[in-house]
């Protein structure tokens, strides 16, 4: 996937810009044309932990909530494992109001599409997820899911069953791009992030790093992840405020 990108890092200094930030993290041209590009967004502390006290939340910060809320505004969807929906109390995206005009110029819908990974299909389906989101939400899971449960998730949202013991990431790719959804992101879990990245689906990496040495039995970022080799990454961006660093990767070039 050819990137029309230096391969020298931009650093950037105004994370309260949201002009600026859609334009540092904007989606590559190919998006438009029907091939998808896979992000991640992620937060982990200087030791490498993605939680705090089980959660994401205490590694954060006001910066990176705004870029957490910019890379969403750019998105078509949102990739996530179900044990992060029910951990960190996932509600629907919201519509914003600073990107209302981009993404209506960009076919988009209001806000992006939340799309929930679960093979066990072991859901509240009286969340707001399902409840109340502005775009319906999306399951994904497999083809041999407990029939009973596939039943009901389907009455409240739009299932994709893709692979058998299994969910098939690729596929599931695929099958979001299908519908035109070409512009992911995806929020992990750990767990996820590792599936995804294992399978080689991974275009790129938002990583948020947090002064913080936590300790503890956290997570890293991709977890378990049996990667069948190295990936190498290439910094394209660079943002600092007080302290935090927020960083972009990208995948090499395709030669």
């Amino acid at each position: 996937m050819q990137q029309l990108i230096s391969p020298v890092a931009e650093t950037f200094d105004d994370p309260s810009s949201l002009e600026a930030l859609a334009a540092v993290y904007a989606y590559p041209g190919q998006v438009n044309h029907g091939s998808p590009w896979l992000r991640a967004n992620m937060v982990a502390g200087l030791d490498g932990g993605a939680r705090l006290d089980g959660l994401s939340e205490g590694l954060s910060s006001e910066a990176d909530k705004r870029i957490f809320g910019v890379l969403r505004a750019l998105s078509d969807v949102v990739l996530v494992g179900a044990e992060t929906v029910r951990a960190e109390g996932y509600r629907p995206a919201r519509a914003r109001a600073d990107f209302a005009e981009a993404r209506r110029a960009a076919g988009q819908a209001p806000a992006p599409v939340i799309a929930i990974v679960s093979r066990s299909l072991g859901l509240d389906l009286a969340a707001p997820l399902f409840t109340e989101p502005l775009v319906r939400t999306v399951v994904i899971t497999t083809e041999d899911a407990p029939v009973r449960s596939l039943a009901a998730v389907t009455e409240v949202a739009d299932v994709i069953a893709v692979g058998r013991g299994a969910v098939d990431l690729r596929a599931a790719v695929a099958a979001l791009a299908d519908r035109g959804w070409t512009r992911l992101l995806t929020e992990g879990g750990p767990r996820l992030l590792g599936q995804l990245a294992a399978e080689d689906l991974l275009d790129e990496l938002c990583l948020s790093l947090a002064p913080l040495i936590t300790g503890g039995d956290a997570p890293r970022i991709l977890n378990d992840a049996r990667m069948p080799d190295v990936q190498r990454m290439r910094l394209v961006s660079l943002i600092e405020q007080k302290g935090f660093l927020f960083t972009r990767y990208l995948r090499p070039p395709t030669p």
